[in-house]
């Protein structure tokens, strides 16, 4: 008999050990699941080795198409280019750009260089660009006359829907600019007159007909008398 219920106390014990082993495996891979659909990647372009082109070997720095084929990109996530001035950083969406390794013939609605204000040759900045557009985007350097783009500078990336846009991203373009007129040709608005329109037949101008008619006829009623 106490063989029996020590069996059962350790079957007991057995089972609740795996329940919370359990337990704790689906609570780990919820919070996983949460913190994955809840958060923004920022994506180091080309690891370590950052985005740099080997003037030496006249190659880049790494293989960043294996790079990013490594990588799961999301709206909302940032590129972050570790560079120097050397290089250039070139986004576009358009494919034909990205196979010419130029900006020459590029619209300026489909493709955008970013240097990071600093324009001194050989200084060292970092360029963080947000993904804000779903589907193929496409980036290159295009410095030395395109030869590191043509030398291995050039990756593509396939960025998903993820949770959408943040707010701070998702927010519409500004209105154009519109030249204000000059102070010469300022014009005084519109008077709008609410009612009957204004017209020369108005109230004074009948008052005014209507008395000459009662004179005429009180001179010619005089006339009359006089006759008589």
């Amino acid at each position: 008999m106490i063989n029996q219920i020590g069996r059962v106390h350790s079957n007991s014990t057995g089972l609740m050990a795996s329940d919370t082993k359990l337990n704790l495996t689906v609570i780990a891979l919820l919070i996983t699941t949460v913190a994955a659909a809840t958060g923004y990647t920022n994506h180091t372009v080309g690891g370590d080795a950052g985005w740099f082109f080997d003037s030496n070997t006249n190659k880049s720095a790494v293989d960043y198409s294996s790079w990013a084929a490594n990588q799961t990109f999301n709206l909302g996530d940032y590129l972050v280019f570790r560079t120097s001035t050397n290089q250039t950083v070139i986004q576009t969406y358009n494919e034909t750009t990205y196979q010419s390794c130029t900006m020459d013939d590029a619209s300026d609605t489909d493709t955008f260089q970013y240097n990071g204000g600093n324009t001194d040759f050989d200084q060292l900045l970092t360029i963080t660009v947000p993904l804000t557009i779903e589907g193929t985007n496409y980036y290159f350097s295009d410095a030395d006359d395109g030869v590191q783009c043509q030398r291995g500078m050039a990756f593509e990336i396939l960025v998903n829907h993820g949770i959408g846009l943040p707010p701070s991203l998702n927010q519409p373009p500004p209105p154009p600019y519109v030249e204000p007129p000059a102070a010469d040709s300022a014009q005084s608005p519109p008077v709008t007159i609410s009612g009957v329109s204004p017209s020369l037949n108005n109230g004074a101008v009948e008052v005014g007909a209507d008395a000459g008619v009662m004179l005429c006829s009180l001179l010619f009623a005089v006339a009359g008398m006089l006759m008589f």
